[in-house]
């Protein structure tokens, strides 16, 4: 009966599982709770193809549980609740441990089914997801479990799978192997720190390569043809375009353009043209902002460019424009001050708008006390004059603060400098 590969390689010790030494090496948490024999409930949280499910198979091994596998993709509560059944059961004398995987697409009901089972001990639950969990999993879940991070295998680690791969390879099929120079280190690489993704890549090079004389090349060339587009991890409706994005954006306002530029070919190798231009015009107007108040407008000549190319050429002037975004001034006091009077509003702080500023365009305005003490800025010196704009309850409240860059610097100054100058004229009649 055939077996892939990626099952034929599944470690069955702590020893052999690769990566993951920041939970599973020597002394570290996991490795300590599975030692000691004493399991709680866990969430594995990771990318695919990092041994969340390998652990957890490690795990019922070692405390002699009976191991029942449920994806939760397709998974119905009758087989959930035939399962809970199963402690004290001749099935199950020490117990069960449910691996569930993909518990993110249980429903709130159907995660609450189990509350009761893993409360009591009899059930033991190892949930694994590739979502986050705090947003994925009910609270209630969370709360009885303890959460692991399974990160993406490294391609160091991953070439020692991928090795071990070719050798179980070679007994099976009766083949020596030659590697080409770098072809099993692009495998690693390529995989993205899937496992599961680096043995397919090994598997299919047997069933499709060259034999002579008992002998497998495995070239570069086709190392790289069975590789395509693997390292990327990108899904737009995941962690990981949430991940990108932000990594995107923090690079560019912490003025990096090499890790701007990184982030960009990751969003633009996924295919997510719409969330780079998007994320683009939103750090021209929220980071550096009035420090370059035009970066605004190049950052959208480059985005229409990159409209009218289409990808792969768009590439260019969204990369001209990360470029640009990195290395000018940054400045968030636009930010800041809009978040801060929205802020007020929640709170329920508006007030009403003065009088002299409503609409006097109408009849019977006057009557009403509209407008009648405006003073109409453009008849003044500099085309300024002091009166009241915030509302009484908000009139000493100041939202913007000048940032301390060469042109709200200069505008403050400007402003310094004809506000102090400046006078109150005498009388209160309205210039509108």
């Amino acid at each position: 009966m055939y077996q892939p590969l990626a099952d034929q390689i599944r470690p069955t010790s702590l020893e052999e599982v690769v990566g993951q030494e920041h939970i599973l090496g020597e002394g570290k948490m996991l490795r300590r709770i599975i030692e000691s024999g004493r399991i709680p409930n866990l969430i594995f949280y990771g990318p695919s193809g990092v041994g969340k499910t390998t652990v957890a198979g490690i795990i019922a091994a070692r405390t002699n549980r009976t191991l029942y596998k449920l994806n939760a993709t397709n998974a119905s509560t009758a087989e959930v609740r035939e399962i809970l059944a199963q402690p004290d059961t001749l099935m199950a004398p020490n117990g069960v441990l449910l691996y569930l995987d993909e518990i993110q697409y249980f429903t709130k009901k159907q995660q609450q089914s189990l509350l009761e089972s893993i409360e009591n001990g009899k059930v033991t639950l190892i949930a694994s997801t590739t979502e986050n969990p705090y947003f994925y999993v009910y609270n209630a879940i969370l709360s009885r479990s303890t959460v692991f991070e399974f990160q993406a295998i490294s391609p160091e680690a991953a070439l020692k799978a991928v090795k071990r791969g070719v050798s179980i390879m070679e007994r099976q099929e009766h083949l020596a192997a030659k590697a080409e120079d770098g072809a099993l280190e692009h495998i690693a690489s390529a995989c993205g720190g899937d496992i599961r993704k680096a043995m397919n890549a090994v598997e299919l090079l047997f069933s499709t390569g060259r034999e002579q004389d008992g002998v497998l090349k495995i070239t570069l060339s086709d190392a790289e043809q069975v590789t395509q587009k693997s390292a990327q991890r990108y899904d737009r409706d995941g962690d990981s375009h949430y991940d990108i994005l932000s990594a995107f954006q923090k690079s560019i306002r912490g003025s990096d353009p090499d890790a701007g530029i990184h982030y960009l070919a990751r969003l633009l190798e996924g295919g997510d043209l719409a969330s780079a231009i998007r994320r683009l015009l939103v750090i021209a107007a929220e980071d550096v902002g009035l420090a370059y108040p035009t970066a605004i407008s190049v950052v959208k000549s480059c985005v229409d460019a990159a409209l009218q190319l289409g990808l792969p050429e768009a590439q260019i002037p969204l990369a001209e424009a990360v470029i640009f975004l990195s290395t000018c001034p940054k400045s968030n006091s636009a930010a800041e001050a809009i978040a801060a009077a929205a802020e007020d509003l929640k709170k329920g702080k508006n007030g009403e708008i003065p009088a002299h500023l409503k609409d006097a365009h109408y009849g019977g305005a006057q009557k009403l006390g509209r407008g009648l003490t405006y003073r109409y800025p453009h008849g003044y010196p500099n085309h300024y004059t002091p009166q009241q704009y915030l509302p009484d309850a908000l009139k000493d409240r100041c939202y913007y603060e000048y940032g301390p860059n060469k042109i709200e610097q200069a505008a403050k100054a400007y402003w310094d400098a004809v506000k102090g100058n400046a006078q109150t004229p005498a009388g209160s009649g309205s210039d509108s």
